[in-house]
């Protein structure tokens, strides 16, 4: 078994759909048949910005991470930001840091685009070791009440500013495919 030092942060490819949704499937079990078509449904639009992957010293992909586009409806204006969706790592990669470094370099590639924020819908006690809190505490409203408010995260970066509040607006890929909210079990 190879250590995070071992896992290799990489830009997707085509070539890499296939085992992507094999990882997708490991990762997520019976919810898969939400998250894979998710994913295919956001490659096919303008709203995916970032898809990477983490592949072992074999070569095997073990780890996938996908940002795409969505706004904020700020009182001033609509302001774009990123979305963090999905996240996965095969199970017998996790709890090694290959999730947070999937997190750290989409994190940094949203700084470099001058993305204000980014938000995610997911377990508060695994996020804020990357710098994840509870949105609702910063002035942003979740997309959908099916989100319980501790899931729904943010990360703000350097673009943002204190005006930029207001209503999380997910593009139309997390509607169609019935995406929006945790479906796995309970937040405790």
């Amino acid at each position: 078994m190879t250590g995070t030092h071992g896992a290799r942060i990489r830009p997707a490819t085509r070539s890499d759909v296939g085992p992507i949704d094999a990882v997708e499937t490991a990762a997520f079990g019976h919810e898969a048949d939400h998250v894979r078509p998710l994913v295919h449904a956001l490659r096919k639009t303008e709203a995916s910005v970032l898809e990477l992957v983490a592949e072992d010293d074999d070569g095997e992909l073990i780890g996938h991470v996908m940002l795409s586009r969505g706004w904020l409806d700020a009182p001033a204006s609509l302001v774009t930001v990123r979305v963090l969706s999905p996240l996965a790592v095969a199970p017998d990669r996790q709890r090694q840091g290959i999730g947070r470094r999937l997190i750290e370099h989409a994190v940094e590639d949203s700084e470099e685009a001058f993305s204000p924020a980014v938000f995610l819908e997911g377990d508060p006690r695994y996020y804020a070791a990357s710098g994840f809190a509870p949105a609702s505490s910063r002035g942003f409203r979740s997309p959908s009440t099916r989100i319980p408010e501790p899931a729904f995260q943010v990360r703000t970066l350097t673009a943002y500013e204190p005006w930029m509040t207001g209503t999380l607006v997910y593009p139309e890929a997390f509607w169609a495919t019935d995406t929006v909210g945790l479906r796995r079990r309970p937040l405790p």
